[in-house]
C-alpha cells in the first residue's frame, strides 16, 4: 500500500513538474531573429518576445545580428538545424532571406515577419505589426497641426528624413507623411529649400543618426544661411536625435532661435528627454508589448493548428504573395500626454524619464 501510495504521489509530481513554467520548453523552441542591439526598441522587442513565449509554454533562441546581413543568415540557419518550431524575423534587409527561408519550409518550419517585411519569398506566413502607413500620417498630421497648416497659416519651410532604404516600412512611414504634407507643398505653403523629396533622395541608411546629422549639417550650410527651418520630417527618433545635435551646433534651440517642429518614432528614452527639454516635438509610440502579445499569438495557432488573428489580407504585398498580416494601433506621445502613455501604462518607470 505504502507503495502505491508513493507511487501516485511520484506521477502527480511528475504531472506538476510537466505543468510548470519551469518546463516552458515543452512546446518547443522558437527561433527569434533581431536586427541590433544599437537601438534601445530591438532590446525591449526581444526582451518582450522571450517573456511572452514563455509564458504560452515555449522557449526562445534569440540572437541579434547586429545588423549584418551575413549574421542574421548564419544565426537563421543554426535556428533551423537546432530544431526552432517556428521562427519570427525582424530582418535587416528584407529582400535577402528568400534562400534561408526555403530551408525553413522544406523543414516545415512556419515564418513569421516581425514588424519588418520580408520581401520577395514565398515562405512567409505571418505578418505582425503596426500600421506603418498611419505612423507617417501621424508624424505629418502632427507638423500640419503645429504650424497652423489648415489655418492658412505660412508658408514655412520642411527638410524630409527618410528611414532605411532596404526596410519596406521606411516607404510605409514616408508615403504615410507625404500623404498629408504633399498638398501642402504643392500649394506652397511648406517649402522645401534643398528640393530633395523621395525615398531615393531623402533615405537613411540602417537609420543611422550619425548619418542623419551629417545630412542635416550640409543642408543646413548649403540651404540656410539666411533661412530659418520651421519642421523636420524624421520617421525615427534615432534620427531625430542626429537632426537635433545638427540644429543645436548652430544655435537652435536658444530664445532667439527655437527648434523646429521635429516628429520622431519608437519613444526611445533619450528621445523622451528630448521631448522634455523642447528639443523634440513628438514620437510614435509603437508599444512592443501588444506586438509581442500578437507575435506569440500566432506562434501558438502555428504550433498547436488552431486559427491565426489577422486583420488585414490586403496591404503587405511582399512581391511575391500577400502576407496576412495583424496591424496595431500607433500612438502620438509628446509633451501633453508622454506620462500617461509611457509611464502610466508601466512602459517606462519615472526614474528613467528624469
Amino acid at each position: 500500500m505504502k507503495s502505491f501510495v508513493a507511487l501516485i504521489g511520484g506521477a502527480l509530481m511528475a504531472a506538476a513538474m510537466l505543468a510548470s513554467p519551469a518546463h516552458a520548453q515543452q512546446k518547443g523552441k522558437i527561433g527569434v531573429s533581431m536586427p541590433t542591439k544599437s537601438s534601445a526598441r530591438w532590446i525591449a522587442d526581444g526582451q518582450g518576445l522571450v517573456q511572452a513565449l514563455k509564458a504560452k509554454g515555449y522557449s526562445a533562441d534569440l540572437q541579434y545580428a547586429e545588423d549584418e546581413i551575413p549574421n542574421q543568415l548564419s544565426q537563421i540557419e543554426n535556428m533551423i538545424t537546432t530544431g526552432a518550431k517556428v521562427l519570427v524575423i525582424a530582418a535587416i534587409d528584407g529582400t535577402t532571406l528568400s534562400d534561408v527561408l526555403q530551408q525553413a519550409s522544406d523543414r516545415g518550419i512556419k515564418v513569421i515577419a516581425y514588424d519588418r517585411l520580408i520581401r520577395g519569398s514565398k515562405n512567409v506566413d505571418y505578418y505582425a505589426t503596426f500600421d506603418n502607413f498611419q505612423v507617417g500620417v501621424l508624424q505629418g498630421s502632427y507638423i500640419v497641426d503645429k504650424l497652423g497648416l489648415k489655418d492658412g497659416k505660412g508658408p514655412f519651410t520642411i527638410e524630409l528624413f527618410g528611414g532605411s532604404p532596404d526596410d519596406n516600412n521606411a516607404y510605409f512611414f514616408y508615403d504615410g507623411a507625404m500623404s498629408v504634407l504633399k498638398p501642402y507643398i504643392e500649394s506652397g505653403k511648406l517649402t522645401v529649400p534643398s528640393r530633395q523629396l523621395g525615398m531615393d533622395k531623402v533615405s537613411t541608411l540602417r537609420w543611422d543618426g550619425a548619418a542623419a546629422q551629417a545630412r542635416m549639417d550640409n543642408l543646413l550650410s548649403a540651404f540656410y544661411g539666411n533661412r530659418r527651418l520651421d519642421a523636420v520630417l524624421s520617421p525615427y527618433d534615432g534620427i531625430s536625435i542626429g537632426v537635433i545635435s545638427s540644429l543645436k551646433g548652430i544655435g537652435y534651440g536658444s530664445s532667439d532661435q527655437p527648434m523646429p517642429v521635429i516628429t520622431g518614432q519608437d519613444a526611445e528614452l533619450p528621445s523622451i528627454k528630448a521631448i522634455l527639454r523642447g528639443d523634440q516635438s513628438m514620437t510614435v509610440f509603437k508599444d512592443t508589448r501588444e506586438l509581442a502579445k500578437v507575435t506569440s499569438d500566432m506562434v501558438d495557432a502555428v504550433s498547436t493548428g488552431g486559427q491565426v488573428d489577422v486583420n488585414d489580407t490586403k496591404t503587405y504585398n511582399n512581391g511575391v504573395k500577400v502576407v496576412p498580416s495583424y496591424l496595431l494601433k500607433p500612438v502620438v506621445v509628446d509633451k501633453d500626454n508622454w506620462q500617461k502613455a509611457l509611464v502610466d501604462s508601466g512602459y517606462y518607470k519615472a526614474s528613467q524619464v528624469k
